[in-house]
């Protein structure tokens, strides 16, 4: 079994625990009202979409998302989250330092050695979700269920979920297709564009992804009988069928879209087996980007 393999098959309790730990953290996080800022890189930026979807649509307050890189300096914020794996990436360290003494701000990492615990003004650790693989899994999804803890949105069927997505088979003839396009709506955009990385870092494979009501608007062009499209959450009425008639396999979610994810992260694997790629080493990757000064 590779580590990433593995890592992934132990997300169930690592949400339990993220789920659990969440009040403990209450003073660390955005609390409502605020206007909240989440940057990341990489799947970390994905996660942040998530997150601000899922905030401000829940109504507790104004919530962006962005790559650290790309944060709107003079844009008034009165808090940022950072989601970082390793805590040492580079553009969320010079962000979080730039940041420092003008808006609070917050890591959630899983390394409590690392610069991004001084860097930060508080720091949030989920050791117990470190991972050894290059591609992440269970970090960004447990530190995404500590931030739907927070915000009240857990839902209780996630973990349960989660479980039936590591135990049911996958459908029949995916890693024989060429093009993986995922489709999200709200908080799931997110997700699917970390489902397409995912498929990207592991198995080398096409992917897109899209905000589900924009797949009609250019996107469905490419699609083919060696497309699988898989929705991550509730499709948009008859896009399911336009899929079919194009000769693409549609994939219809049904599970928690957090628990969905988890179902794409074991396809990236059995493509990449099928494909005799390894997917604790993607290629041309490191576990995080440290960039020369």
């Amino acid at each position: 079994m590779t580590y990433v393999e593995d890592e992934l098959t132990s997300q169930p309790e690592c949400w339990t625990r993220a789920a659990a730990q969440a009040a403990a953290h209450t003073r660390a996080l955005p609390a409502p009202g605020e206007r909240v800022a989440v940057v990341g890189c990489g799947t970390s930026y994905f996660m942040a979409q998530a997150v601000a979807a899922l905030r401000e649509g829940s109504g507790q307050g104004e919530t962006d998302a962005f790559a650290a890189s790309e944060f709107p300096h003079g844009r008034a914020y009165d808090h940022v989250v950072a989601l970082t794996r390793s805590g040492t990436t580079t553009e969320v360290l010079g962000l979080l330092d730039r940041l420092k003494g003008d808006i609070r701000t917050t890591a959630l990492t899983a390394d409590p050695d690392t610069p991004v615990t001084t860097s930060a003004d508080e720091a949030v650790v989920l050791d117990y979700a470190d991972e050894r693989s290059v591609v992440q899994t269970r970090f960004a999804t447990t530190a995404l269920t500590l931030l739907r803890a927070h915000l009240g949105l857990h839902g209780a069927t996630a973990v349960e979920d989660a479980r039936t997505a590591l135990a049911q088979p996958l459908p029949e003839g995916l890693a024989d297709r060429t093009q993986f396009t995922f489709l999200g709506r709200g908080w799931s955009v997110g997700l699917a564009g970390e489902a397409a990385l995912k498929m990207r870092e592991a198995a080398l494979s096409w992917t897109e992804a899209y905000p589900a009501m924009e797949y009609r608007h250019g996107p469905i062009s490419v699609t083919t009988r060696s497309t699988v499209t898989w929705m991550l959450g509730d499709a948009p009425e008859g896009l399911a069928q336009q899929v079919r008639d194009t000769g693409g396999l549609w994939i219809q979610g049904t599970l928690d879209p957090l628990a969905e994810l988890v179902r794409v992260q074991r396809l990236a694997v059995a493509v990449a087996a099928a494909r005799g790629l390894d997917p604790d080493r993607p290629r041309h990757l490191t576990r995080s980007v440290v960039l020369d000064s």
